[in-house]
C-alpha cells in the first residue's frame, strides 16, 4: 500500500502528531487489530495515516472509526465488533504546534 506522503507531511506541519510514539505503542502492545479514531477535522487524513501504519506493519490490520469523536472521553464501544479490536489509537484535534 502506497502512503500519500504529501498528505502525511501536511498533517505533521499543522498538528503535533508523534508517529514514532504511536509505532512504539503498537509494537509494545502486540496488537493485531488496531482502530484509529479521528475527530472530524482530522478525518481527511485518516486513510493516509492508516496507509502509513499499514506500510510499517503489513501483518497488522488497521481500521478507521467513522463514528463521532467529541474528545478524549469519547471512546468507541467496540467489544461487540468482529474482528476483536486490540488497540484504539485516538488522535486529538488542536491545530497548534509547539516550538522546540
Amino acid at each position: 500500500m502506497k502512503t500519500n506522503s504529501r498528505h502525511i507531511n501536511d498533517l505533521l506541519e499543522n498538528y503535533e502528531i508523534d508517529l514514532e510514539k504511536i509505532e512504539k505503542e503498537i509494537k509494545s502492545s502486540k496488537a493485531k487489530t488496531i482502530l484509529l479514531q479521528f475527530p472530524d477535522g482530522l478525518k481527511p487524513y485518516a486513510t493516509s495515516v492508516a496507509d502509513y501504519f499499514q506500510g510499517k506493519f503489513p501483518k497488522l490490520q488497521f481500521m478507521i472509526w467513522l463514528g463521532s469523536c467529541f474528545g478524549a472521553c469519547d471512546i468507541p464501544q467496540v467489544s461487540h465488533l468482529k474482528p476483536k479490536i486490540d488497540l484504539i489509537i485516538q488522535f486529538g484535534h488542536s491545530k497548534w504546534k509547539t516550538e522546540k
